[in-house]
């Protein structure tokens, strides 16, 4: 896995950028997006309805603005359940490879504020992407439970949270799917590689 490459000013990787509010015409085009994938997904959803799903998305109308960033950044989202307690549905990224986007970046501010200091410069952080988007960074268990509605990341990985016992020493956990298992691994949390992003949670 080839590490992103960016010393000096003038080789720095263009920052990630997210838009989260969607024009009239964008939302439209979002929810046609996200049914045609809700129905051509069934086993990832089962039980559930799409227009339940759309009734909840009408309601709560901000929630749009999450599922547009993480649609423009490769993510696309999809239903993956529904947490029985709250009511909530939790779209999840669910692109085959870790979504385009969000790549070339380090776990946190305070990895990527290591590599700014040395004139390396990554395209953000997951982080503060991930608070900026409204999504949730996966936890290692979100993200094994998404492993068995398909397989993902099999040229790629992602930045999943990291506990703070691990984080406080420096490091930060990934995860990826190689030789037909899922594998959690570890990086400084400075690091950041051209294959490497993030996938985030979103309940609604």
């Amino acid at each position: 896995m080839a590490k992103s490459k960016g010393k000096g000013s003038g080789s720095a990787i263009p920052k990630v950028k997210v838009k989260t509010k969607p024009s009239g015409a964008q939302a439209e085009e979002l929810l046609d997006t996200l049914q045609t994938r809700f129905e051509a997904n069934m086993d990832r959803h089962k039980g559930i309805k799409w227009a339940d799903v759309q009734a909840r998305l009408e309601a709560h109308p901000e929630k749009l603005g999450s599922l547009y960033a993480m649609e423009s950044t490769g993510g696309e989202p999809d239903v993956i359940g529904q947490d029985m307690d709250s009511g909530d549905y939790m779209f999840c990224d669910c692109s085959a490879q870790s979504p385009e986007g969000r790549r070339s970046i380090c776990y946190d501010g305070a990895g990527e504020a290591q590599r700014t200091k040395k004139g390396i410069n990554p395209g953000g952080n997951a982080v503060d992407l991930a608070e900026a988007m409204g999504i949730e960074l996966l936890t290692e268990e979100q993200y094994y439970e998404l492993q068995k509605l398909g397989t993902f990341d099999t040229k790629t990985s992602s930045w999943i949270q990291t506990p703070p016992e691990i984080r406080d020493l420096g490091g930060a956990l990934y995860c990826d799917h190689r030789f037909g298992r899922v594998f959690t691994s570890h990086n400084g949390a400075q690091s950041f590689y051209s294959s490497r992003g993030f996938r985030g949670l979103l309940r609604v």
